[in-house]
């Protein structure tokens, strides 16, 4: 270890821009085994391990680090998934740069260990070895738990829960499993085979899932709750957040997921009407996306790969503001993406059909309450660009789940949030628990993970005291 001092970082290969634009495969090749051993080796080993702690799980960094740099693949899995219900997948999406490696003790002078690459290298290695089992109980209970929603913060909660052996029953609205894995996050970044398959492994561990099955609608939460022993929410948060401009309602003015969902679902083969009729479809057209997170990159990247003729981000901030990762951005500028830095909309433009954007630059002023610097409109700086689809990534917001699922008891935030006690992660409504995005707010896939992990172990708990306490009563 601590070849820092010897070795220079190197990430896997990256496929050329001009090779990247032609095709959605994700654009790292994987390690190959001496490589990755190598830059596993660079790790300090330091007493206190800052890439540990800042990561929402933390993972066993570090010891995994080691056990790769010594060739033993197999523990270093084992460690990995200790701590990780999808390792393979936080090593391809996580945003790195801002947690892990961001942190890393060698990143001053030395540049950061490859943490992300080296996670996806180990878990891709455990998959082709036949390493990762289905959770299979070593005995079952007769206690069951519904779990709604199938995104990252669900199947974490239904694989540590089914692992203890109890009776998991998955609702989800949508007809494949993984929520904004499957259907938010392009291919280029993860391959949908990535989380399909781990659908079905869980379903050959005795995982019950119930597609295409919306909670309101096709089953209540009341019915819900009489059939399971506990219930958890994690259904994300899938509202759009809007703009109310001038022209918001011309055609081709749309919401980010809308796009992306339309653009995975074409690629997983599926029939898309809106994509075909070029109502969701960037090919040949001047694309405009306003908004600079981790979901305005995934839009403009996704477009230049559909064809479109220029690809512009409009975002209010400058650079070093957006909340987006970097390596994203960069990647987006080695595709041909073109940034508008301090730049907000103002207009819609368009008779009908949207023709471009109307915008001002902005600047920057001092810091508000939350530490970001505060913007207002240049004087005169009126400016447009020409697009014909126009994609708004402005963020999600939480969907009124006590009017979905006609449920006026189940309380929610001033944010619209449900609202839980944070030690045992419970709502209002007595043994239904919820967590992920639709507590927290629009969020990561690895904090989706975590909470589903802690979810599962505080629902374990109340589930057995309470099968206890009715046991001691007979």
């Amino acid at each position: 270890m601590l070849q820092f001092v010897r070795l220079q970082q190197q990430t896997p290969d990256k496929r050329p821009a001009s090779a990247r634009r032609e095709d959605f495969d994700e654009i790292y090749a994987r390690f190959d085994p001496e490589r990755a051993k190598q830059q596993a080796s660079r790790c300090s080993q330091c007493g206190v391990p800052f890439c540990q702690v800042h990561c929402p799980l933390q993972n066993n960094i570090p010891d995994w680090l080691k056990l790769t740099a010594e060739g033993r693949m197999e523990e270093a899995y084992e460690v990995a998934a200790a701590t990780n219900t999808f390792p393979e997948i936080c090593g391809r999406v996580c945003p790195q740069d801002r947690l892990c490696e961001g942190n890393c003790v060698i990143e001053k002078g030395f540049e950061s260990v490859t943490i992300g690459s080296v996670e996806k290298y180990i878990v891709d290695t455990a998959w082709e070895n036949g390493w990762v089992k289905p959770p299979t109980p070593s005995r079952e209970l007769p206690h069951s738990v519904g779990i709604i929603g199938a995104g990252p913060a669900g199947l974490a909660a239904a694989e540590r829960l089914r692992v203890q052996g109890f009776q998991v029953h998955v609702y989800d609205r949508y007809d494949r499993v993984g929520g904004l894995m499957i259907y938010g996050i392009p291919n280029f970044k993860l391959e949908k085979e990535v989380v399909l398959r781990r659908w079905e492994q869980y379903a050959a561990g005795g995982i019950h899932f119930h597609m295409n099955t919306a909670v309101g609608q096709d089953v209540t939460l009341a019915e819900l709750r009489e059939r399971h022993d506990a219930i958890f929410i994690a259904t994300g948060v899938y509202k759009a957040r809007d703009v109310e401009l001038p022209g918001a309602d011309l055609a081709g003015v749309v919401p980010a997921l809308d796009y992306l969902t339309a653009s995975n679902r074409q690629n997983l083969g599926d029939t898309v009407p809106e994509y075909e009729n070029g109502a969701l479809n960037a090919a040949g057209r001047e694309v405009v996306v306003i908004g600079g997170g981790d979901t305005a990159m995934d839009c403009v990247r996704t477009a230049i790969r559909q064809g479109a003729e220029l690809v512009t981000c409009l975002y209010r901030r400058d650079k070093a503001n957006m909340p987006g990762s970097m390596r994203e951005v960069h990647n987006a500028e080695e595709e041909g993406v073109r940034f508008l830095w301090l730049s907000a909309p103002e207009a819609f433009l368009g008779a009908g059909s949207v023709t471009g954007v109307r915008a001002a630059k902005m600047h920057l002023g001092l810091p508000d309450a939350t530490g970001r610097q505060q913007v207002a409109p240049i004087e005169g700086s009126h400016f447009v660009v020409p697009g014909s689809l126009v994609i708004k990534a402005l963020g999600f917001d939480p969907e009124e789940l006590p009017v979905m699922f006609n449920e006026p008891a189940l309380a929610v935030t001033r944010w619209g949030t449900l609202k839980v006690n944070h030690r045992t992660m419970m709502t209002d409504l007595p043994g239904v628990f919820a967590g992920g995005d639709i507590v927290r707010g629009a969020s990561l896939v690895v904090w989706g993970i975590r909470d589903g992990r802690d979810a599962a172990e505080q629902i374990a708990q109340y589930v057995l005291a309470k099968a206890s306490l009715q046991q001691a009563a007979e």
